[in-house]
């Protein structure tokens, strides 16, 4: 039996946002297709990946060609890559589904940033000033922030994600977006951090060398299985190795002997929010 991959989780969200651009409903589209609508359903959620030819099939059959065919029947010929490097623009999109389809299976997500706010605690001002700052595109900015701040509803759903988040000093003294947007972005943080499952640690700035240094890292852990997703300028990469794995969550016990506890995290923040104030 196929594993569970993130390939294949990215693939399994490309069929399905296909159907539902054609207007077909699940079980409607499986009897068009003369299969159960439970094999349809493991596919689309990446517990089955499709060979290419049933992926083929599906295309046809939902209208899809040209290069946008070519491209996912190619995501099907390989999905147990160990590790998924997303360097092409179509790439970093499959992968974007893949994270957001983690995200929404996620029992609890561990994120390490050293340097910015991580994107589900982000503010619709500060993340815009992180878009504008990385020059990307004007027409595209409002359609990535409104993308980012949809992803909080694992948050805030009746059976939310547990979020832990270690966030550097460095980030919440960034100055991103100027005053008003820092001030915005570290409220946002107090009022999360009231939140039941959302703990938050600050990492001070004396803190030595630690695993954050290395990069921005989130550890997804689902009941199927746990991976990291990391992401610099260029690409975005998913680690599903159990060694892997192990060496990331082994660097967040590492962060988490140098990090703030929470109420002292809560406190920090606080006191930034005072200072930027002062000296407006």
């Amino acid at each position: 039996m196929v594993r569970t991959t993130p390939k294949a989780v990215a693939l399994g969200a490309e069929l399905r946002a296909a159907r539902e651009r054609a207007g077909f409903g699940l079980r409607e589209f499986a009897k068009r297709l003369g299969i159960d609508h439970s094999k349809l359903s493991r596919t689309e959620s990446g517990e089955r990946p499709p060979e290419p030819e049933l992926t083929a099939e599906i295309l046809t059959n939902l209208g899809v060609v040209g290069s946008e065919f070519e491209r996912i029947v190619d995501m099907a010929r390989i999905t147990d890559d160990s590790v998924w490097v997303a360097v092409s623009l179509p790439d970093q999109q499959s992968q974007l589904s893949a994270l957001l389809s983690f995200e929404q299976m996620a029992t609890r997500l561990t994120s390490v940033s050293p340097l910015l706010v991580p994107g589900l605690l982000q503010t619709g001002g500060y993340a815009r000033a992180i878009m504008r700052g990385g020059r990307v595109p004007q027409q595209e900015i409002e359609i990535r922030v409104a993308t980012r701040l949809g992803r909080r509803d694992v948050l805030m759903r009746d059976d939310p994600v547990r979020f832990t988040a270690f966030i550097g000093v460095a980030a919440m003294r960034g100055g991103i977006g100027g005053p008003s947007a820092m001030v915005e972005q570290l409220n946002h943080l107090l009022k999360m951090a009231e939140w039941p499952n959302i703990t938050l640690h600050a990492i001070p700035e004396a803190a030595g060398w630690h695993p954050g240094l290395e990069g921005e890292f989130l550890v997804i852990d689902t009941p199927a299985m746990s991976v990291v997703h990391v992401e610099n300028r260029l690409s975005g990469l998913f680690y599903q190795e159990t060694t892997d794995v192990t060496a990331y969550q082994e660097a967040v016990d590492q962060v988490l002997s140098v990090a703030l506890g929470p109420s002292e995290t809560v406190e920090l923040i606080a006191g930034e929010v005072d200072r930027i104030k002062e000296s407006e």
